[in-house]
């Protein structure tokens, strides 16, 4: 049973950092994207990040390009966001996605809460 266990929110000022972790298990990622969302009440869930298992490629939101950097580390099988410059509008629940590459995403992670303060 696929299991993603994110970790690593909390409450941060503007222009700060914080780095979440997604550990992944249950199944061979290999051939797999990873990816991050964030959902805000009253908004739809939005892509923010996601990363191929197998070479590394990485894609990026708009809004975060530049400040945020997803990786990951096979040998763990974790995959991080590395979020920097962090601003008031990052604030949400931010949550780690897996499927195949080209596919929808099948499995999710609970969420964790980050609140960035002005």
């Amino acid at each position: 049973q696929v299991q993603l266990v994110e970790s690593g929110g909390g409450l941060v000022q503007a222009g700060g950092s914080l780095r979440l972790s997604c550990a992944a298990s249950g199944r061979t990622f290999s051939g797999y994207r990873m990816g991050w969302f964030r959902r805000t009440p009253g908004k739809e869930r939005e892509f923010v990040a996601q990363i191929w298992w197998s070479g590394g490629r990485t894609f990026y939101a708009d809004s975060v390009q530049g400040r945020f950097t997803i990786s990951r580390d096979n040998a763990q099988n974790t995959v991080y966001l590395q979020m920097n410059r962090l601003k008031p509008e990052d604030t949400a629940v931010y949550y780690c996605a897996a499927g195949p590459v080209n596919l929808r995403y099948d499995y999710w992670g609970q969420g964790t809460q980050v609140t960035v303060s002005s």
